[in-house]
């Protein structure tokens, strides 16, 4: 089973390169995006089902060209959801839940430095109602550890990166998460976000700021959670997550 997110930063412009190649050589079971930026999704559902994706959704923004996640999938859903209650935010298409058959799948793009108690609320409700373990994936706009951001001390005041919105991640993996990528990479230092400015890519002066965060009882189906920075079509990297589930994890 995997599992990929990725932020494209709109995704008219990552179609003009090469990226449904790429997403079809991946032949990932569900692929969560973020900043789609896209309004009339339907156009491209055929698209995605010519290399597999046959079951697409979406949670376009209500305004044009900004924001909006989708999830592109193999098999359908068992139940969808949009949204996390709170209007203001849902208007701009942050919150995609899918139910499948092994756990509750939630992708986010989160707003920068705002909304995170709220979200932590809808998290554990999703959690408590769905009767399987959550994967809860995308952008979320911040970096827990001092090695996941290239210049720790220069960055301390930095939104992204201010004690309380490291502490906010650290209270949320409290709740009976784990950080993928940290639990199968203990040591590694890797980014998933690099400005386009001063040439921070090719410098690798970068961010981890996407994450694949799933719930306790998943850790032990962790094949692999990785970050593919060779993958250059946004100023985000893809994160990759395999799981080794091959029957329903119940949760409790």
């Amino acid at each position: 089973m995997k599992l990929i997110s990725f932020n494209v930063n709109g995704l008219r412009a990552v179609l003009q390169k090469d990226f449904l190649k790429w997403l079809a050589e991946t032949n990932a079971d569900y692929v969560c995006l973020q900043e789609v930026k896209y309004d009339t999704p339907h156009l491209l559902d055929e698209l995605f089902a010519g290399i597999g994706y046959s079951h697409t959704y979406w949670h376009p923004a209500e305004k044009k060209g900004y924001s909006g996640v989708a999830v592109l999938a193999k098999k359908p859903a068992i139940l969808t959801a949009k949204g996390c209650g709170l209007a203001s935010y849902d208007a701009e298409g942050r919150i995609l839940r899918l139910d499948t058959e092994h756990f509750t799948l939630v992708n986010v793009y989160v707003p920068s430095g705002t909304w995170l108690a709220h979200f932590r609320q809808y998290v554990a409700a999703v959690k408590q109602s769905s009767g399987l373990p959550l994967v809860v994936c995308g952008d979320f706009n911040l970096a827990h550890e001092e090695m996941d951001i290239h210049n720790p001390k220069a960055n301390a005041k930095t939104s992204g990166f201010l004690p309380e919105e490291r502490r906010w991640l650290s209270d949320f993996l409290a709740d009976g998460f784990v950080d993928a990528f940290r639990f199968a990479n203990p040591d590694t230092r890797k980014y998933s976000w690099w400005t386009y400015r001063a040439n921070a890519r090719s410098r690798n002066l970068g961010w981890r700021i996407d994450y694949h965060f799933v719930s306790d009882l998943l850790a032990p189906h962790i094949v692999q959670a990785d970050s593919a920075t060779d993958i250059c079509f946004s100023d985000h990297c893809p994160v990759v997550l395999e799981l080794s589930c091959q029957s329903p994890v119940v949760s409790g």
